[in-house]
């Protein structure tokens, strides 16, 4: 029986940071592959246990969060499971168990908020990510750029077309302009900024 411990060994220790952002086909497939039924699985609402603890939140965080994301590129089930995700990160960050998780790993229990479209759960992981992650200035940078997002439209317009969202005439010039990558680079190119909302 698959369990948290191998959601994490696979993730963290195999994938790591570099198939976190930069996977592509094969590693969709390989997450399929290894964890489509664990994910069909928490969505039919098994691994209560796992939420007993930080590792197993941790676990269960990244199968729910990341994973669909890889498995289901393009498809409206990529963001199925975000409030699963989210109630787990908010307990666990309640339980302070990001603490209890190595620093490179913990990033994951932010993430969760990151993914958000409610701008209170976005001025949450800024902040987070600023006391809680010191020094970690590129998730800083992505949580900023995932806030400002929210801020100006309510919601990612990069997820419209997957979830059958029209886009507005606002999104569309953001999406033409670069979209995300593009708001990053002139987020880079400008100071800090405010870390709370």
């Amino acid at each position: 029986m698959l369990g948290a411990e191998d959601v994490i060994a696979f993730w963290v220790d195999e994938v790591g940071p570099k198939g976190w952002f930069g996977g592509g086909d094969a590693l969709d497939q390989q997450i399929r592959d290894r964890f489509g039924e664990a994910w069909e699985a928490a969505v039919a609402g098994a691994f209560g246990l796992w939420l007993t603890s930080a590792r197993g939140t941790l676990g269960y965080i990244i199968l729910v969060d990341q994973f669909p994301r890889n498995m289901f590129r393009e498809d409206p089930r990529a963001f199925s499971t975000d409030s699963n995700a989210r109630a787990a990160a908010k307990v666990g960050l309640a339980r302070n168990w990001d603490f209890a998780v190595d620093t490179g790993a913990r990033p994951f229990f932010y993430m969760p908020l990151m993914h958000s479209e409610n701008l209170i759960d976005q001025d949450r992981c800024v902040r987070l990510v600023h006391s809680r992650l010191p020094g970690d200035e590129s998730t800083l940078l992505h949580a900023r750029a995932h806030r400002e997002v929210i801020r100006k439209f309510a919601r990612f317009p990069f997820r419209n077309a997957a979830l059958g969202r029209q886009n507005t005439p606002g999104e569309q010039a953001f999406l033409d302009d670069g979209g995300y990558g593009g708001l990053l680079k002139r987020l880079q190119q400008t100071d800090p900024g405010p870390v709370a909302g």
